[in-house]
């Protein structure tokens, strides 16, 4: 599955356009790698995300096309958030 449609399917990320802008502006890594928004996304791999001033680390735990909306967050499972000190 393609990064962008697995973070909005997931609702990590609201929207498919906003999650390939941040893709493109080099704030996504699958497995330590820059991910660009058509990256493919397979289960077992780890995402780190950089929203704003917080760097989130998710685990992919499930691939699927359409979710419900309380079913989302069990498309993946977070496995640490920290803030990013600037200096």
């Amino acid at each position: 599955m393609r990064l962008d449609k697995f973070l909005k399917v997931s609702r990590l990320i609201k929207r498919r356009t906003l999650a390939k802008e941040v893709a493109d502006q080099g704030r996504i890594s699958i497995n330590g790698i820059q991910a660009k928004a058509s990256s493919t996304v397979s289960v077992g791999d780890t995402l780190q995300i950089r929203f704003g001033q917080k760097l989130v680390t998710v685990e992919v735990t499930s691939l699927k096309e359409t979710v419900r909306k309380d079913e989302a967050s069990m498309l993946y499972k977070i496995i640490k958030e920290e803030k990013i000190v600037s200096e």
